[in-house]
């Protein structure tokens, strides 16, 4: 694959990163204003840093955008007159439609938006997508190269605001749980470096067991549940403090607040 990732930043870096350690791209633009934090990116050999948009899109085939919001539409407009039937345009840009893109590049054009999260650091990210009519017929290459960075999911364009509150914010959410359950054990007699590692691995160990059997959470919670038990007991002072109905709340609230962003 000839890809080329515009807007070289955290994201962009992550991706090329996840592209390059797994041999997924036969060669690779990367571009940004100020070239010195990715210069390095060469030494793989298939690699060219470059300031100029136009040269990656002229020379790749799958464009991946990974630009500010307001910066988007200036990209597109420079290299519009470049793109062919062979291109793919994969926008990783929050917020930015896919009628937007086409009402700059045309209708023709094979589009694809993505959200991932910034788990796709470690070759985690749940990411979503969606794409145009024309994009649908090249979706699995945006599959392929996110897949590499974790799990793919494709959905309908217009949940793409719910998954951003559910993978991008949901990372946060999850922090603060593994935050909290961090603070309990610092509480029980744990020192803070034990508590953590006692945390995340606990809250990685449950969401591999849901994600290797495919089980519903309340089947994993039985196992471990006993009558008149420690688990029960404290499952329920939980509930009765509002543990889920918090959560859903925030989610909820999430969501409304980037719907106001949204109009």
């Amino acid at each position: 694959m000839k890809i080329a990732i515009i807007g070289a930043g955290n994201l962009g870096i992550s991706i090329a990163e996840g592209i390059l350690h797994s041999n997924g791209a036969t060669t690779m633009y990367m571009t940004r204003r100020d070239l010195s934090t990715i210069q390095d990116y060469e030494k793989y050999g298939n690699v060219v840093v470059t300031s100029d948009n136009r040269e990656a899109v002229e020379a790749s085939d799958i464009i991946i955008c990974c630009v500010q919001p307001a910066q988007f539409s200036a990209v597109l407009e420079e290299s519009k007159d470049l793109l062919h039937e062979n291109h793919l345009i994969l926008s990783t840009i929050t917020g930015f439609s896919i009628n937007q893109i086409e009402a700059i590049v045309g209708t023709t054009a094979a589009i694809v938006r993505s959200m991932p999260n910034t788990a796709i650091a470690v070759g985690n990210s749940m990411t979503c997508l969606c794409a145009n009519e024309t994009g649908q017929k090249k979706i699995d290459i945006a599959k392929a190269i996110f897949n590499r960075l974790g799990h793919t999911m494709e959905i309908q364009e217009e949940l793409m605001q719910a998954a951003t509150v559910i993978c991008a914010s949901g990372i946060a959410f999850w922090m603060r749980l593994i935050r909290a359950t961090t603070q309990g054990a610092i509480q029980l007699g744990f020192h803070a470096e034990e508590a953590q590692e006692l945390a995340m691995h606990t809250c990685n160990g449950a969401a591999s067991l849901l994600i290797s059997n495919g089980n519903h959470p309340e089947e994993e919670i039985d196992k471990v549940t006993t009558p008149m038990g420690c688990t029960i007991e404290g499952l329920n002072e939980m509930e009765h403090e509002g543990l889920s109905s918090s959560l859903i709340k925030g989610v909820v609230a999430s969501y409304q607040k980037i719907s106001e962003f949204r109009k």
